[in-house]
């Protein structure tokens, strides 16, 4: 029997095309002092982090939107500062 040890967290190697705006982007990432390779993990990683504040924010509208208690606060508040509005 033959036991091996496998890591988990093994990196797994990609080959990409890039433009030339993005490779701008790139070097003005590694002139920060990153690697290619963690400019690239990093990028790839706030992307998903921006996609799920979104989705997080339209679902918290979401809710604001069907909440009929909120909706009508909202009405009223906007009626009281329209009211409090100088004339003119």
């Amino acid at each position: 029997m033959t036991k091996r040890d496998t890591p988990c967290n093994m990196s797994s190697a990609i080959s990409v095309r890039l433009d030339q705006e993005t490779l701008r982007a790139l070097a003005q990432l590694e002139s920060t002092g990153l690697t290619r390779s963690e400019a690239i993990r990093r990028a790839i990683l706030d992307s998903v982090e921006r996609l799920h504040r979104r989705a997080a924010v339209a679902a918290e509208a979401a809710v604001l939107e069907a909440d009929e208690d909120d909706r009508q606060e909202m009405l009223e508040v906007a009626e009281f500062m329209e009211s409090m509005r100088a004339a003119g």
